[in-house]
């Protein structure tokens, strides 16, 4: 099984339940329940039988805490599987943290310096790197680059790294440690080894000192356990996001949702 969050309508959250072996086809849909709250949706799910739920033997999920009580209070048999690119997610968004935070500054550094050249009447000209970006366009213009492996980079992006990194050592620091985790997840080997890789990458970032890098860290170690549950059957909440995109595009189809309980009618028909 899988279990996720969507928004349907509103602003309103659902929380749904699919079953992978359909593939997104009909009787995959297990549960669409309004609300997040695991009291809900236990409530919900009362309707089908214990022996049923008890069957369940994995489910994937994100790091929400509240999906984690989902799974343990109404799957207590399931062994639960956090969603690797969620994981690693994680430690993505800390280095863009990182490259944001930088932008601010480098903002604020040139507004104020576009307002001293005012008062005294002078024309402004920002300092420009060798590839033409001044640096608050080079912090932005790297947000891809940082999500990318240096093989993936064009001429252009391999240039702004080289610049990036130059002018901000933390950022590459951070980065390198956010490709270091994502080579522990293209490993082959067994849990109890990735357990010391893990370690080992925990050790790097406390030797960084870097705070968003050490957050990241913080969170992933809190989840260990379950993180770990992936490297023995390398199950993702892919089926679900896959999901979650096709009731994004019946809605678009359809232009909008206007009556609620009639679209759920809809997907219920389609897919459940």
């Amino acid at each position: 099984m899988s279990i996720d969050e969507t928004c349907l309508a509103d602003g309103e959250l659902y929380t749904i339940i699919t079953n992978k072996s359909r593939k997104g086809k009909q009787g995959c849909l297990t549960a669409l329940i309004k609300g997040t709250k695991q009291a809900v949706i236990t409530k919900a799910l009362e309707k089908v039988s214990i022996r049923t739920r008890f069957a369940v033997r994995e489910i994937t999920l994100d790091m929400a805490d509240t999906m984690d009580w989902i799974a343990r209070v109404n799957f207590p048999n399931a062994v639960q599987v956090l969603d690797r690119f969620h994981v690693q997610k994680e430690v993505t968004e800390a280095v863009q943290q990182i490259r944001i935070k930088y932008r601010h500054i480098a903002i604020a550094t040139d507004n104020a310096a576009v307002s001293g050249a005012k008062q005294k009447r002078q024309p402004y000209h920002p300092k420009r790197y060798e590839n033409g970006d001044t640096q608050k366009e080079l912090l932005a213009r790297s947000r891809y680059l940082l999500y990318q492996l240096p093989s993936k980079w064009k001429e252009s992006q391999s240039k702004r790294a080289e610049i990036l990194f130059r002018e901000f050592p933390d950022l590459q620091k951070a980065y390198k440690l956010s490709l270091h985790f994502r080579s522990i997840y293209e490993s082959k080997e067994k849990p109890k080894n990735i357990r010391s890789k893990l370690k080992a990458w925990y050790e790097k970032v406390s030797k960084s000192e870097i705070k968003e890098m050490l957050a990241a860290a913080c969170t992933i170690e809190r989840h260990e356990g379950r993180i770990l549950n992936y490297f023995t059957s390398r199950a993702t909440n892919a089926s679900a996001e896959s999901f979650n995109a096709k009731l994004k595009g019946f809605r678009a189809l359809v232009r909008g949702v206007r009556d609620t309980k009639f679209f759920l009618f809809r997907i219920t028909k389609l897919y459940a």
